[in-house]
């Protein structure tokens, strides 16, 4: 059965699948990333998953496969396909689709963005399906994002479009590991979410979820928390909405879990700070934890059909 192999890399583990042409996932597979060895390990480890992918889809279903996709966290060199830098890796300039290449037999690879490969899944087969425009935003430990063009993700001249999280909202804010201050990230993730709460509570091992449950119950402290990081969210917005238009807006990460106890404050405080941009359909992503690995298949697909259309105008 023809087949593609499929990875998410992640900051403590990897997901895995072999897809078929019509997106199905024929096999799925997880494991750790192992980088508290160090980034040399977590390489190998890649390597290693690939090889072992490639070897079960020869086995079990007749043939290996005919290309890989796989998304990295970080700085990522899609053109000539380097992981550039992973601050939760520990890597620097990595030939990966030339390892996984070699290591592959020769099956072509694409190297993607892990936010933005779950943006283009999330467009193509998830809650943006249909949308020619869309911007894909994940509220996890940080914030990025994902622009969505006629069933494409731009990556932008330099690999860094979509980064939404270094938008300054509040100018001369709270410090940003970046080297800026005030930046969204810093206010309406997760992890500022979960830093908020867990000071109010006192207790280190709270976090947004417990925040979220928190508003449910109306406590008067964690809806401060919450209503704070959803209007600097709005903010951070309203920027993207009025420089980039998108017909959709699709929200996911840890934060977005909340589900309506986000989503409609959220689009309140969106459509208060509305003049004239147009109001974008503001929906929950669809896809959960499998955007990546669902996405890296698409990518690999997509490979494949560039190869045949560029050997067929030869």
């Amino acid at each position: 059965m023809r087949h593609v192999i499929a990875l998410d890399v992640g900051g403590t583990g990897m997901k895995a699948a072999l897809v078929g042409a019509g997106g199905e996932l024929l096999h799925r597979a997880r494991r750790a990333t192992g980088r508290e060895r160090g980034p040399d390990a977590v390489v190998d480890g890649i390597l290693d998953f690939a090889a072992e992918l490639r070897a079960y889809g020869t086995e079990h279903l007749g043939a290996p496969a005919l290309a890989a996709g796989v998304a990295v966290p970080g700085i990522v060199d899609e053109e000539h396909g380097v992981a550039a830098y992973s601050a939760n890796l520990g890597w620097r300039d990595v030939p990966l689709r030339r390892l996984l290449t070699d290591r592959l037999g020769g099956a072509p690879v694409a190297l993607g963005h892990d936010v933005r490969t779950g943006g283009l899944a999330e467009g193509r087969i998830g809650a943006g399906q249909g949308a020619d425009r869309y911007l894909f935003v994940a509220l996890g430990t940080g914030i990025a994002g994902a622009i969505g063009i006629a069933g494409r993700v731009e990556a932008g001249a330099h690999g860094f479009a979509g980064e939404i999280g270094h938008v300054v909202v509040r100018p001369r804010g709270t410090p940003c590991p970046c080297g800026q201050r005030g930046c969204l990230e810093r206010y309406a993730s997760a992890a500022a979410v979960s830093e908020a709460w867990a000071a109010v509570t006192g207790n280190p091992e709270a976090d947004a979820a417990d925040c979220a449950r928190a508003v449910d119950a109306e406590d008067p402290k964690a809806r401060e928390i919450w209503q704070h990081a959803v209007d600097t969210l709005a903010d951070g917005l309203i920027t993207a909405l009025t420089l980039l238009d998108p017909r959709t807006l699709i929200i996911g990460g840890g934060l977005a879990e909340a589900g309506e106890t986000l989503f409609t404050p959220l689009r309140e405080a969106v459509r208060q700070r509305i003049t004239f941009q147009k109001p974008p359909t503001i929906v929950p992503a669809a896809l959960g934890d499998t955007a990546g690995c669902l996405g890296a298949g698409l990518l690999a697909w997509d490979l494949l059909d560039k190869t045949t259309s560029s050997e067929a105008t030869r």
